[in-house]
Formats: C-alpha cells, sequence, structure tokens
C-alpha cells in the first residue's frame, strides 16, 4: 500500500514470476492432458504475461522428472530386467521429461547410444479421466454451437490419444516416417530398437543437437532454414506419406544449422486416406489455385466443416476461411507473424460478431482433428522465429496436383533425393 511506483512495478512482476513458476510446478507434476495444455499454451498465446510464457516454455522439455528408481522400476517390469542389466551404461537422471513420460541416456551391450522414453506409471488413467471430464465441456460447446457435431470429435480425440500412450504404436509410427525420410538430405528421424521397446518402454537412436531456444538466438538465415525445413517436413508427409506428426511444439525438435532438424516424437499421428487428401487437394485449389468460392463451399460443406446451406454469405465464408490460406495466397516472399498466428487462434474461437457467426456453423469433422495443429501450432511456431520465405512456391512443390520445381537450396537438396529415391525403388 505505502510503496512507491516504482516499487509497485518490481512487486507485480515479482508476483507475476511467483505464480508463474506456481502454475508451472503445478502442471508439470500432473502430468498428462493438462500439462500438454501447458505446453500449448506457452507458444500459443500473445496475451499471456512473459514470465508466464517463459515458465510454461519450460514444460516444452524440462518438466519435473519422475525418480530414478521409479523410471528403472518401469524398465524392469516390462523388460524384464533393472536397466543396469538390460542396457551396458545407462544414466538414472533424465535427459528430457514430458507430459507422457521421461527420456533417459542408455548404452546398448552392442555399443549404440540410445534415447529410452519411459511412461509415467498411472498416466493412462490419468488421460483416460481428463478426455471423459473434457466430454460435458465439449458437449456444452455442441449446445452453443449449432454446426458443431461433438461425438465424431470426442471420439477421434479418444482414439489419437489413446493410440498416444501405446509406446508400440509409437515404434511403428516413427519407423514408417525414418523409412520414408530415410537418407534424405536435411530432414532426420532416429532409429528405432523395436526389441529394447514395449507398450511402456521406447528405445531409439540417441540424437544431440540444439533445442528450440537456442535456436531462437540463431542469425535469421538459420530461423528460416529450419523453418522451411519443417515446413516441408509437415506437407510433404501429408501429401505425400498420407500421415501427419501431430504434435508441432518446440520440444520435438532438435537443430543442427544448415536446415538439418531432427524430429522427435510421434505418439500422435493421424493417417489419412487417398480421400481424404483429395479432399484437402480440392480445397487449395478453389481457395488458392483456381479460386471459386462456390465450389469452395461444396468443399467444406462435404468434409463436413461447415453445415450446409448456413446463413452466410460465400463471401463472409472466404474472409472467414481465406485468413488460413494468407501466407500461401500470393507467389512472394512472406513472414509468419506473431500478428498473423494470433489472428489465426481467435478465428477458431471468435463466437460473437462477425466472425462469430461463421463460427457458430463451423465443425471440426473427424479427419481434420489433428490437423487443425497446423493452424494452431505450427504457425505459432514459425512466427515465434518470424519465419520468412516465398511459402507459395515451397507449397507447389509439395501439393501433389502442381509438382512444383524446386524453388530454394533446400528445394534442389530435396529433389535432388527424391530422384535417387525414384531410381532406388525402381
Amino acid at each position: 500500500v505505502f510503496a512507491s511506483a516504482e516499487r509497485k512495478q518490481a512487486l507485480d512482476a515479482e508476483l507475476e514470476m511467483k505464480a508463474a513458476a506456481q502454475v508451472t510446478e503445478a502442471l508439470g507434476n500432473m502430468k498428462g492432458a493438462l500439462m500438454k495444455l501447458g505446453q500449448m499454451a506457452s507458444y500459443l498465446d500473445d496475451g499471456l504475461p512473459e514470465p508466464m510464457r517463459q515458465a510454461l516454455a519450460q514444460l516444452q522439455q524440462d518438466a519435473p522428472p519422475m525418480s530414478g528408481d521409479l523410471a528403472a522400476g518401469v524398465i524392469e517390469t516390462e523388460l524384464g530386467l533393472p536397466p543396469e542389466k538390460v542396457f551396458a551404461e545407462w544414466d538414472p537422471s533424465p535427459i528430457a521429461a514430458a507430459s507422457i513420460g521421461q527420456v533417459h541416456r542408455a548404452l546398448t551391450h552392442d555399443g549404440r547410444a540410445v534415447a529410452v522414453k519411459v511412461q509415467y506409471p498411472g498416466v493412462d488413467q490419468a488421460i483416460l479421466a481428463d478426455l471423459d471430464n473434457s466430454d460435458v465441456i465439449i458437449n456444452l460447446m455442441g449446445m452453443m454451437l449449432p454446426g458443431f457435431d461433438a461425438k465424431p470429435l470426442v471420439a477421434e480425440l479418444r482414439e489419437r490419444l489413446t493410440e498416444e500412450l501405446d509406446y508400440r504404436q509409437e515404434a511403428l509410427n516413427q519407423q514408417l516416417f525414418r523409412d520414408f525420410y530415410r537418407d534424405h538430405p536435411f530432414i532426420h528421424i532416429p532409429d528405432v530398437l523395436p526389441e529394447l521397446s514395449t507398450k511402456r518402454v521406447l528405445t531409439t537412436e540417441l540424437v544431440d543437437g540444439a533445442r528450440f531456444s537456442e535456436l531462437e538466438s540463431w542469425s535469421q538465415g538459420e530461423k528460416d532454414l529450419a523453418a522451411e525445413t519443417i515446413y516441408r517436413f509437415v506437407f510433404r508427409s501429408i501429401y505425400r506419406m498420407r500421415a501427419f506428426n501431430g504434435d508441432p511444439h518446440p520440444g520435438n525438435y532438435l537443430f543442427h544449422g544448415g536446415g538439418k532438424v531432427t524430429f522427435l516424437d510421434f505418439g500422435l499421428v493421424k493417417h489419412y486416406t487417398p480421400n481424404e487428401i483429395a479432399q484437402l487437394s480440392s480445397m487449395i485449389d478453389h481457395i488458392v489455385l483456381k479460386p471459386d468460392l462456390v465450389a469452395y463451399r461444396r468443399d467444406l460443406e462435404e468434409t463436413g466443416l461447415v453445415v450446409r446451406d448456413a446463413p452466410f454469405s460465400n463471401e463472409q465464408m472466404a474472409y472467414y476461411f481465406g485468413h488460413f490460406y494468407e501466407i500461401i495466397q500470393n507467389d512472394e516472399p512472406r513472414t509468419f507473424t506473431h500478428e498473423y498466428a494470433s489472428e489465426t487462434v481467435r478465428r477458431m474461437f471468435t463466437w460473437t460478431g462477425e466472425l462469430g457467426e461463421i463460427t457458430r456453423y463451423a465443425n471440426v469433422s473427424p479427419a481434420f482433428v489433428i490437423i487443425q495443429r497446423i493452424n494452431l501450432g505450427l504457425y505459432a511456431l514459425l512466427a515465434q522465429l518470424n519465419a520468412t520465405a516465398n511459402w507459395r512456391r515451397i507449397a507447389e512443390e509439395l501439393w501433389p496436383q502442381v509438382d512444383g520445381p524446386p524453388s530454394t537450396p533446400l528445394g534442389e537438396q530435396e529433389a535432388a533425393w527424391l530422384a535417387a529415391k525414384s531410381v532406388a525403388s525402381t
């Protein structure tokens, strides 16, 4: 009460930092879905106070770990022996701790350096309980939004997150990506050791590299290269592999300079049918390549993203959805900015005013639940890097209906890899 204005400012800042630390500690100890929420908030919400954002960012890789004894108990239960016997060397101190498990360094008996991800005991029941509780909230949203169909959304989230709890499925996903990108010049996926992996233990090749926070201190040129690699990985995987690694957050990348990136964590992967990819391509055709608002609206209705005959014009629809394609709309260099990423998030959650009129009749169909993480996670992450490129030309390299020529030095490297891959397959 009696402090000076300067002292009050200092006290407020101190209180913000203390609150941020307490929230981070609480979410980190809770693990599961609530910790994931904290991870997302750290890079999605520009409205967070900076101390809160910085504190929550620790959840991306450095959450409070479980004890070494508890991790060793999981290893013994899953692999039949204590870690000191399963491995030639075992480090009981984790190198990373996340929402579902933590990672330890180890050395196999044949001399391979590996990363061993150990699932927290009981986290599977915790996440399933979180999903049960989320049903109430999602059903309330359905009552407020005429276009929102809650049941398919809940079913899709439950299926994907349940898969994420099974490290055997993650091992299959990771090996699928590893095989597809084998010998790629700048995209690297660690190898899986299936003989040392189970439902709750996943053993992979150990990779060292710079974390996202370190990348942010690099030159803008290096940040642009890393961003281009992430962009290429996401959209080549979707359109060519028909699979999307649905957890794009800063803790899932290691950076090596020159655009080379190692991608981690393949627990949340969505696989798409040829018809679903054709629907995505059709939307690109009708909103970007050959604009046709009538056809684009039909695309949205057929995919279940908007209710048929909803009470808004095609022009209002284009104003709402056009924002998501703005970065690739024109053949010119564009920068992912915090303003663009924040507006992307706001449009998805605005329920009032002109934008709200469309949101009320929008839906998230099961096929597109996970892919919305592009709009939420990927765009926010690239905005943190202030990434600049001619994204339209890069996208045209990746869209199957265009299959454009290389537009950057990384594109030329990738084209050479694709040519060698094609020759090898024949």
